[in-house]
């Protein structure tokens, strides 16, 4: 039993594994947390499917120089609001470091769209 990366301290299987192997997220969050987890484990084709077509790019690679590499550290999620029947904000803060440098702190406001019946990354909203 692995625990999941995203933060609710549940098992892997139990939380966001299910959503990497199809399952729709009941929301956005739930879904944005499962995309943070797809980063952790370089699940390109997790984080394109979960992207909404509008501003998905064409591919993701993971496979950079290894000094270049991120380690992702933690997520807190500090807001979940729904601004519409099938939109939402996230705003959350990520941990990585790049190779063996100092921590990053990144800190984001990610839009989310529901259709039918899934929910999509959109983008993320400037500060």
């Amino acid at each position: 039993m692995a625990a999941c990366p995203c933060g609710r301290g549940r098992d892997y299987a139990d939380c966001c594994g299910p959503l990497h192997d199809g399952a729709p997220a009941c929301d956005a969050e739930a879904l944005m947390r499962s995309r943070y987890t797809a980063y952790v484990r370089e699940d390109a084709d997790y984080l394109l499917r979960s992207w909404h077509p509008s501003t998905r790019p064409a591919e993701l690679a993971f496979d950079g120089p290894k000094a270049q590499r991120l380690t992702w550290l933690k997520l807190d999620v500090l807001r979940h609001l729904a601004t519409g029947d099938d939109t939402t904000e996230v705003e959350f803060v990520a941990r990585y470091r790049i190779g063996g440098g100092s921590v990053v702190r990144m800190r984001e406001h990610s839009r989310f769209v529901r259709e039918g019946g899934h929910w999509f990354y959109l983008d993320a909203v400037p500060d």
